[in-house]
């Protein structure tokens, strides 16, 4: 595999990404959501200020800090890229590497620029839609961004766990909570098929050599090798 289809299928991952970003961020208010199919999969605008499903590391140093992380993530991602490429790794490795090579340089973009370039959204107790490079400026510093989150799917709501179950016990139960979007998808797609195909991925086998034996005597039609 070569490294322009690795930057081909990461450019074109950050395009669906950016723009399913951006038109949610300028169409939907904050806390808005829209069923899509059924009742399992919706559209939720969410933004968080932590790493994917919306997990978080406290505070404005956290989020200075995991946005940091990120793009060490990045410069690292580049260069290992191009080492696994070299080194003849498997296919199905080199796309699931991309794929969370790309993920991260997605939620990078929101971290490093979204809060220069849009204003806060408005929520449900007062919506209204945020704009792109407003005038006033945006609604925070450079690597403060949040990232935006769109896709649920709440194939089962309203459950409860039973009395006897351990530690959840008589709680409210939901499959599943999380609300991310496509880099989100894009990482765990990658993280996930390393995991069950590492095998195949990471198996080289060892040519089987046949030993040789040196030997002075010359071989001609008159010699009988028994």
């Amino acid at each position: 595999m070569k490294f322009r289809s690795v930057i081909f299928l990461t450019v074109l991952i950050l395009l669906i990404d950016q723009v399913f970003k951006i038109w949610i961020k300028t169409s939907f208010y904050l806390g808005e959501e829209k069923l899509i199919i059924g009742s399992w999969f919706r559209l939720h605008f969410i933004e968080n200020e932590g790493m994917a499903y919306g997990w978080k590391l406290g505070g404005e140093w956290g989020k200075l800090i995991l946005t940091l992380f990120r793009l060490f993530a990045v410069v690292f991602g580049t260069y290992y890229l191009r080492q696994i490429i070299k080194q003849g790794y498997h296919k199905g490795f080199i796309i699931c590497a991309t794929l969370i090579y790309a993920g991260a340089i997605g939620n990078l973009i929101d971290s490093m620029f979204y809060g220069l370039i849009f204003e806060n959204s408005g929520d449900i107790f007062n919506p209204y839609i945020s704009k792109i490079f407003p005038e006033n400026g945006g609604y925070a510093g450079f690597l403060h961004g949040r990232v935006v989150d769109m896709l649920y799917f709440p194939i089962i709501r309203e459950a409860h766990f039973p009395a006897w179950f351990p530690i959840w016990g008589g709680e409210d139960f939901e499959f599943f909570r999380p609300v991310f979007n496509i880099a989100d998808a894009s990482i765990s797609i990658g993280v996930l098929t390393i995991l069950l195909f590492q095998k195949r991925f990471f198996d080289r086998k060892k040519k089987e050599t046949h030993p040789t034996v040196e030997t002075n005597s010359t071989v001609n039609d008159e010699v009988q090798v028994l």
